[in-house]
């Protein structure tokens, strides 16, 4: 790869993308687009808007006005996921995400769980929606909506259930042409939340609780006698599991049993999938309400569902996901989306390019490259590149780590 010119193949990637949305762009905003998403993988420190003003060919002010306009970023990401995701198996991975915040002003600020403190804390929430490609095992983010906050909600005469909803809703005709196969994690095993996916076309794969009350399905013919045919037998006792109703897979670390059951809480057969651990922990227990869906599919389709919260780390890490100056909703979705779209850009350059994906690696190689480029614009000298493309390059992967 002539990592030389990775800066060049940065913009190039952005450009053919914004070229195939069907939304049109006026010429402004298409290059204040592409000066954001590059800057938001060349500027080291906070990413801000006096930062984007410093590192930028525009002024602080351009940007602030900017931030507060709609872009499809749903559309845009989907078309980068082309480009990295090649898999035949693909879901729609969704998960809460706190955004660490503080100050009066902020719109939507409230109290939120967060997984890493492991207790609700003061901030901002977002809802990630991802494409996971399962065989893969990567992600790339679609969108990023910020949660309202409790009091928000309930003046609406809604809860959070409720706004997930509303917002897998108003992307589902994009979402259809990915995937019928939405991935979340325990706290959306509920019956309201499921019944609203499957008015969707949704499926959900999940994981219940691990007190949750699941029956094997009725052994008994219909008798042809009036009232509603019996459909489930006895509780399914996780200790002593009736392994001539189950089939068994191999896994690594433990045994892995699946089998049709009835979920008390869902009102509903959902295909179940328990794993005992070799170590004793108890058995956790992962579904999917399409009773079609093999076992084997269940498992990897929510492991994969991780690879979304990595996109968060990266983009907290990297992109300044946590370091808007903004107090307008519009403005903060602008800083979510550009932070989570510069990861899955980044993504796509280490795959076309056929490098290791590294954001340190990938950051660090943009902002040498861009350096590079500002120092020889403002020098008025034009190099002979062919003579200076050892150093170029060495340059340019000046304390990138080594594939």
């Amino acid at each position: 790869m002539d990592r030389t010119s990775i800066l060049n193949q940065y913009k190039g990637i952005c450009s053919d993308v914004l070229g195939e949305l069907t939304t049109k762009l006026n010429k402004s905003f298409k290059s204040f687009l592409m000066e954001t998403l590059i800057l938001y993988l060349v500027i080291p420190g906070r990413i801000n808007f006096l930062q984007l003003g410093r590192y930028g060919k525009s002024c602080e002010q351009r940007f602030r006005q900017n931030f507060s306009k709609d872009f499809d970023w749903l559309e845009f990401n989907l078309s980068l996921s082309d480009r990295v995701l090649t898999g035949d198996r693909k879901a729609i991975a969704i998960d809460p995400s706190y955004i660490s915040k503080s100050g009066k002003n902020t719109p939507w600020i409230g109290y939120f769980w967060s997984g890493a403190a492991g207790q609700a804390k003061r901030g901002l929430e977002i809802l990630g929606v991802g494409l996971i490609d399962v065989d893969n095992k990567d992600c790339i983010s679609l969108q990023a909506v910020q949660t309202p906050d409790r009091q928000t909600l309930e003046s609406r005469d809604a809860n959070l259930i409720d706004w997930y909803l509303l917002v897998i809703k108003s992307m589902r005709e994009k979402l259809h042409r990915a995937s019928r196969h939405v991935v979340a994690d325990a706290y959306f095993a509920k019956n309201n939340f499921v019944t609203g996916l499957q008015e969707m076309k949704f499926d959900l794969v999940s994981r219940f609780r691990d007190d949750a009350a699941l029956y094997y399905p009725t052994l008994q013919k219909p008798t042809g006698k009036k009232g509603r045919p019996k459909l489930y037998d006895g509780k399914i006792d996780m200790a002593n599991l009736d392994t001539t109703r189950v089939q068994k897979i191999n896994i690594d670390n433990g045994d892995l049993y699946t089998l049709v059951a009835y979920s008390k809480s869902l009102k509903q057969m959902v295909r179940l999938v328990i794993w005992y651990f070799k170590d004793g922990k108890k058995p956790k227990l992962f579904f999917s309400t399409n009773p079609e869906m093999s076992g084997k599919d269940v498992i990897e389709f929510y492991r994969t569902r991780f690879q979304i919260e990595f996109c968060f780390r990266d983009a907290k890490g990297f992109t300044g996901l946590m370091q808007s100056q903004a107090r307008d909703v519009a403005k903060l979705s602008f800083n979510f989306n550009a932070s989570l779209t510069s990861i899955n850009l980044a993504k796509v350059l280490a795959k076309e390019k056929g490098i290791p994906f590294s954001m340190a690696s990938c950051k660090t190689m943009i902002h040498n490259a861009y350096l590079l480029e500002r120092f020889i614009c403002v020098s008025g000298i034009k190099p002979n590149r062919r003579l200076n493309d050892k150093l170029v390059k060495e340059l340019v992967e000046f304390a990138a780590i080594a594939a």
